[in-house]
């Protein structure tokens, strides 16, 4: 089932540049859905350094398995993914999915199994049949092209309204490298380690280990930092791919996260995952607004973390975003059951620029008029101050709407 795009949808789509020593096709290969593409295949050309994080779910899919398997090698020669399906919770036929995937993709490049990663999206519980789609890797292998990012990111496509990519581009060393990105994702997000289905990819020399440090650190504030409805997925999978052929342009070969010639590439990491988190966020499954939470003052960062997630996981919270009712009394009640440190006389908070509460009652200058004018925004911010330390931390999700209820009601049909 098609659903209207997003009203929160990007109007321009960035082109995403080509990244030497990787290619992509895709395919229809009517996995679940008809007419559209369901299959994506990245060919890199020489052994490609790879980082990734995965769910932390106890019930996590054939795919994530497969390729914590892989990782710890550190080399990728191929990715595979299908839409439609999740692969989880489908025991050994879903390991042997996985398998008779894995070697088709080796063949189809000339490579070891263990350099093929592996993931899939869409129902879970439903066994997936790999014979389907796996007679099609060849071809695809030999028709692959580095133009094709868009493609990708429509093909790993279930729910989602809209392709989530992005790109950025900086130096290392005084060379230009280009980071590219996609993601997926629209509901079950509440992403633990990853967010359900990212894929980037970078031109730069960067050693395996050093691309990993990057990618955990950088995962925190944004994808670890996004919530749709609070449920965490079985796919989640984040993987980073660095192809080294800047090198033969000059760049530097980078072995160590902490090499200061990196501070500008770290940084356009970090904005690249924030960007492709938030089109998650504001492509939640019938949103309409955005919701960013940020909560200050906390007793460390970790707590105003927890306590932001309560606010923007409340169901109370984000329908009450989503009927435009600037009702305050319910990121109250969300504070107070986050289970972290808080202090009732102390709290403020804010609707935008609006401060509707201060010192346990409501603003003596609350304006009913002017909180209800930032909750009719597409992008609606809750700020709410502690007072108990330095402690600091946004998330950002969306509002609750009937089209949720609709969308999730009949997912399997």
């Amino acid at each position: 089932m098609s659903h209207p795009v997003s009203p929160l949808a990007p109007t321009v789509f960035p082109d995403l540049p080509d990244i030497a020593g990787l290619r992509i096709a895709t395919a229809e290969a009517g996995i679940k859905y008809k007419n559209r593409t369901d299959l994506l295949m990245m060919v890199f050309d020489a052994p490609t350094a790879v980082a990734g994080v995965f769910t932390r779910s106890k019930c996590p899919s054939a795919p994530v398995d497969f390729c914590r398997g892989n990782l710890p090698g550190g080399s990728a020669r191929a990715l595979v993914v299908n839409s439609g399906n999740a692969n989880a919770f489908t025991g050994r036929r879903g390991r042997e999915s996985t398998a008779l995937t894995a070697e088709a993709a080796a063949k189809a490049v000339g490579c070891a199994p263990s350099e093929v990663f592996l993931a899939s999206t869409g129902v879970i519980g439903e066994p997936l049949d790999a014979g389907r789609f796996s007679h099609l890797l060849e071809g695809l292998a030999g028709a692959a092209k580095g133009d094709r990012w868009r493609q990708a990111a429509e093909a790993i496509m279930t729910t989602d309204t809209y392709p989530k990519v992005a790109t950025r581009s900086v130096e290392i060393g005084g060379c230009a490298v280009t980071i590219n990105g996609i993601a997926k994702g629209a509901g079950m997000i509440a992403p633990d380690m990853a967010t359900m289905l990212s894929f980037l990819a970078t031109d730069a020399a960067i050693a395996a280990p050093a691309l990993q440090a990057m990618l955990k650190a950088a995962v925190e504030p944004s994808f670890n930092s996004v919530t749709v409805d609070s449920d965490t997925s079985t796919s989640d999978t984040l993987l980073f791919f660095a192809t080294g052929a800047a090198a033969s342009r000059g760049c530097p070969a980078i072995a160590d996260a902490s090499d200061p010639r990196l501070a500008e590439f770290r940084g356009a990491l970090s904005s690249l995952l924030l960007d492709l988190a938030r089109q998650v966020a504001r492509d939640g499954e019938g949103a309409r607004k955005e919701i960013q939470v940020t909560v200050e003052g906390a007793v460390s960062d970790q707590a105003a973390k927890r306590i932001a997630l309560s606010i923007a996981n409340s169901p109370l919270v984000k329908t009450a975003v989503a009927g435009e009712d600037a009702n305050w009394g319910r990121v109250v009640m969300a504070v107070g059951k986050a289970g972290e440190e808080a202090d009732r006389d102390r709290l403020a908070i804010h609707f935008g620029d609006v401060r509707v509460a201060v010192g346990g009652e409501r603003d003596p200058d609350y304006s009913e008029a002017s909180a209800s004018a930032v909750m009719r925004r597409d992008e609606v911010p809750i700020r709410v101050e502690l007072g108990l330390g330095t402690g600091r931390w946004t998330v950002y999700s969306c509002d609750l709407t009937k089209e949720y209820v609709a969308i999730n009601g009949d997912y399997r049909s």
